[in-house]
């Protein structure tokens, strides 16, 4: 039997569902539908399917998270091909098979969005292995989604008459209602799920049957790629030079060996707050909650705070999500334009359509919890054992207090070890590098004073990440 390799596909920005989800922190690092995130609970989902650890496709600056999060769910990754820039998902899947088939394998992949929710994940493990001796033959399968109702944000599959998998007969766009509802009824179309099962060989065969182009490019960008630990990266220009296309439009919708297998396994994409209330538990009035939140008087509201209080009143069909930065409101039929907020910001170079006001880094995180004019405060959490870079700033001087853990500090030629309550200052100019030497999180606050505050005012010396800004 051939080898199954889950493919995590993990290069989407998740904008609908701002301002929880954002370019630098999207949706499949969060956990929307459970105590994990739906990255990690992608792959559990599967792992005990798989014959092989899970080999990722994610977007650079995302590397460090999904690295962590994998770690944190036991698994050490086959590789993690990282994409210098976004091409969809026919390059993506493209530059997964080769990678996978680079030690001379021709492995079955089972491609998987990482963004994701299942209900049944059981039934899901049955239905991949039910489409196995089709993939294996060399079809390329997709699951099908059975339709709950008439939805107008999926595509649709129509399947040829018959059972277990079947030849798909067509691929059709998003639907207006009335045709949604004819297709529901007809009992042949289901919802297209962007999940598939396939030989990596015949997935690659016949891309480059339809898109040579698409499948020179990503050759070329994975025959230059550099190699770091477990981090495939892919060459900049040949990949950029690589048209973006989707597996459907490209492959699918052209190939004579789609394949469809039907699936009723509780599946939702998670594509927006009113996905995300449809699979969330709700209490008898229709109400999904997550965190400090009162409600009174409502029917079918859906909201969402990390920390503050959150009080709702005869409210309904209504979504309010509460950030540290942001605050959401919209009606839940209207919160498709939830993602024409984020391009306006991003019009506005606005940095909440991008980054939370707490920022991840492979070391960390800082949490900036205040700023006025010539000052910013930072929370600063180091992990055991990681560092920052050896840097300076031009604009910045830096004040660090420790509130827990132990900090090694190196300013300019001294290095300092620093306890709780201690504190040092590091002058505009002056190299510097924080490092947590201990066995608990280091957490310290940082005051900065200049005329420029910007993270773009880091010079780097030195950086264990391999970063050079």
């Amino acid at each position: 039997m051939t080898r199954l390799q889950p493919v995590l596909l993990s290069g989407g920005s998740g904008t609908r569902l701002w301002p929880l989800s954002r370019e630098a922190y999207p949706k499949q690092f969060l956990p929307l539908a459970g105590e994990e995130s739906l990255l990690q609970e992608t792959w559990r989902r599967v792992a005990e399917l798989a014959e092989a650890a899970p080999l990722a496709v994610a977007n650079e600056e995302h590397r460090f998270m999904l690295a962590e999060q994998l770690r944190q769910t036991g698994a050490a990754p086959a590789a993690i091909v990282l994409e210098p820039v976004g091409r969809n998902t026919a390059p993506a899947i493209a530059a997964a098979a080769l990678q996978a088939s680079a030690g001379g394998e021709d492995p079955l992949l089972l491609v998987l969005p990482s963004d994701h929710a299942i209900v049944d994940a059981a039934a899901f493990r049955a239905a991949v292995q039910a489409a196995r001796a089709a993939a294996e033959a060399g079809q390329l399968v997709t699951f099908g989604i059975v339709p709950t109702g008439p939805e107008t944000g999926y595509g649709y599959i129509k399947a040829a008459a018959g059972q277990g998998v079947r030849a798909v007969e067509r691929f059709v766009e998003k639907p207006d209602e009335a045709t949604a509802r004819g297709y529901v009824a007809s009992g042949e179309y289901f919802w297209n799920s962007g999940m598939f099962l396939f030989r990596a060989s015949r997935y690659l065969e016949e891309l480059g049957r339809f898109r040579p182009d698409i499948l020179e490019a990503c050759r070329a960008a994975f025959a230059a790629a550099t190699r770091d630990a477990d981090f495939v990266r892919l060459e900049r220009e040949a990949f950029a030079a690589c048209p973006s296309d989707s597996i459907d439009y490209a492959v699918m919708e052209k190939t004579d060996a789609a394949a469809v297998l039907a699936v009723d396994v509780g599946w939702n994409d998670v594509g927006s707050w009113s996905a995300l209330w449809e699979v969330a538990t709700r209490d008898d009035a229709g109400n999904a909650h997550h965190g400090d939140v009162v409600a009174l008087d409502c029917r079918d509201t859906y909201a969402w705070t990390d920390r503050r209080l959150v009080a709702l009143i005869g409210l309904e069909d209504v979504v309010v999500v509460d950030t540290d930065d942001a605050v959401l409101v919209a009606r839940k039929d209207k919160v498709q334009q939830v993602k024409d907020v984020v391009a306006g910001l991003k019009r506005d170079g606005r940095g909440e359509a991008v980054l939370h006001r707490k920022v991840y880094r492979p070391w960390g995180a800082y949490d900036s919890i205040d700023t006025g004019d010539r000052f910013q405060v930072k929370r600063i959490t180091v992990k055991p054992g990681a560092a920052l870079s050896l840097q300076m700033h031009h604009h910045r001087a830096e004040h660090w207090i420790v509130v827990r853990g132990t900090a090694k500090v190196t300013r300019g030629e001294e290095v300092l070890l620093l306890s709780e309550n201690q504190s040092t200052y590091i002058p505009l100019g002056v190299q510097h590098r924080l490092e947590n030497p201990g066995k608990v999180p280091l957490e310290l606050i940082e005051v900065q004073s200049g005329s420029y505050l910007g993270e773009d005012d880091i010079v780097r010396f030195e950086d264990v990440y391999g970063r050079s800004a």
